[in-house]
């Protein structure tokens, strides 16, 4: 987002060229462009990308805020990650497994695709300290969302 929104882009830019501007084939560009769209901060149209005035407010914010924005535009904008918090909220202790999301979208994706989706949605819900994630155990839980284990 910060490449698009500075010079000499100003926030919309041709993809071919942002993709060679960055080093990146178009293909590697596309699921960057994708998550930007699912999280509200871009639209493609036409062989453009644009930022949205989210995504323009995101790169003028500082860290802190931008986790403040990222957070809200997950629960608003990600049906998985909202379901998840919703789920963990609302269990004894505040933990659930996380074999029980991955279940779940198994019913909608091949296995290797239901652990990818879960995987890139703990690790924005991480990001953006809607919980925490032990991954020996996978337990997902409200305890120390704010404390990430890099590991």
């Amino acid at each position: 987002m910060e490449a698009l929104a500075g010079e000499p882009y100003n926030g919309k830019a041709d993809l071919p060229e942002l993709a060679d501007q960055m080093g990146f084939g178009v293909e590697e560009l596309f699921p960057l462009l994708k998550a930007l769209e699912i999280l509200a901060f871009a639209r493609t149209e036409g062989g453009d990308v644009e930022l949205n005035m989210s995504g323009k407010s995101f790169v003028d914010s500082d860290i802190l805020q931008r986790k403040v924005i990222f957070a809200e535009h997950l629960i608003r904008y990600v049906s998985l990650t909202a379901h998840i918090r919703h789920i963990i909220d609302d269990r004894p202790g505040n933990r659930a497994k996380e074999d029980r999301f991955l279940r779940e979208l198994e019913n909608f994706f091949s296995e290797d695709e239901a652990e990818r989706v879960l995987r890139v949605a703990i690790e924005w819900c991480r990001y953006a300290e809607h919980f925490a994630y032990e991954e020996a155990s996978g337990i997902l839980s409200l305890e120390n969302p704010g404390r990430h284990d890099e590991g």
